[in-house]
């Protein structure tokens, strides 16, 4: 996840949203039997119970459970100072009975036009080994594509193998680690990954994107 920075415009943001009326919210694209969609702070609460009752990825990164405002804390979350982006997506996954499946966080131009960071990528437990994480991703990634990714980036925790292993299938590799990065009760190293989504050399994508050169601090 991208490193959190909370303050008093973003609590005042949740709340006033939290009181707007529901609506339904609009499909961004389907995968299979199940839809994409956008959530805003409405949502909170079924997010929360998303983590609750999924919380291995949770408890690999952080070393803990998911919190009791995990889910507050997300809706709340920005981006350091200084880094330039188009948009926060926040996305579920929801099947025929409107159930959540899965969640994504996806930063829209990070750093450069074309750059996608992926903050999030959780999908439910009854889940895990029978494909349905691929076939998500592969949506999800089409769907950036369309909207004029042609990089995407992400950060995985080693040791986490199960992500390791997932994101190194689906075609990410490693370009940098960063140490000593704290997150919930633990300091982790991230890979720091990217991905080519339209051709493209890695020299174009660190000419670009400076964070991500190795030499950087």
């Amino acid at each position: 996840m991208i490193a959190d920075a909370r303050g008093n415009a973003q609590a005042n943001a949740a709340t006033a949203a939290a009181s707007a009326v529901p609506t339904r919210a609009t499909t961004l694209f389907s995968s299979g039997s199940y839809r994409c969609s956008e959530i805003d702070f409405r949502d909170a609460e079924r997010l929360q119970r998303f983590f609750e009752a999924n919380p291995e990825y949770h408890v690999a990164v952080n070393g803990e459970p998911p919190r009791s405002d995990e889910a507050r804390l997300e809706f709340e979350s920005s981006l350091p100072a200084g880094w330039p982006y188009a948009k926060r997506w926040l996305v579920r996954f929801t099947d025929a009975d409107d159930s959540m499946v899965a969640m994504a966080d996806a930063i829209e131009d990070l750093f450069a036009a074309g750059v996608w960071h992926l903050g999030l990528f959780v999908v439910a437990t009854p889940l895990h080994g029978g494909g349905a994480a691929y076939r998500l991703y592969d949506d999800l990634e089409t769907w950036m594509r369309c909207r004029g990714a042609r990089w995407s980036r992400l950060g995985v925790v080693e040791g986490n193998v199960r992500a390791e292993r997932f994101w190194e299938k689906v075609g990410y590799f490693e370009v940098r680690k960063r140490n000593g990065v704290a997150m919930g009760r633990r300091v982790n190293t991230l890979r720091v990954m990217v991905k080519p989504l339209a051709g493209g050399r890695l020299a174009d994508y660190l000419a670009a994107v400076a964070r991500d050169r190795p030499e950087t601090p």
